[in-house]
């Protein structure tokens, strides 16, 4: 049970890092580069989540017991 509830942490902080990084890029319209776009989310630690996210998912992905 708990492998489970990892992997829903880890996919809730996946979706949420995704999200935020796709509602970033609202900002490229408005005159910003794509390098000035990385060194913003760079600086956002709720740009994190997303990498945070698959790293705990493929951690239980792993780890989790493979019993037939």
């Amino acid at each position: 049970m708990g492998y489970i509830f990892v992997f829903l942490i880890g996919f809730g902080l996946a979706v949420s890092g995704g999200v935020t990084i796709i509602a970033y890029l609202n900002f490229l319209p408005a005159g910003i580069t794509w390098i000035e776009y990385f060194i913003f989310i760079s600086g956002r630690m709720e740009c994190y989540f997303l990498p945070l996210g698959i790293v705990l998912m493929a951690f239980v992905v792993y780890r989790y017991p493979n019993t037939p």
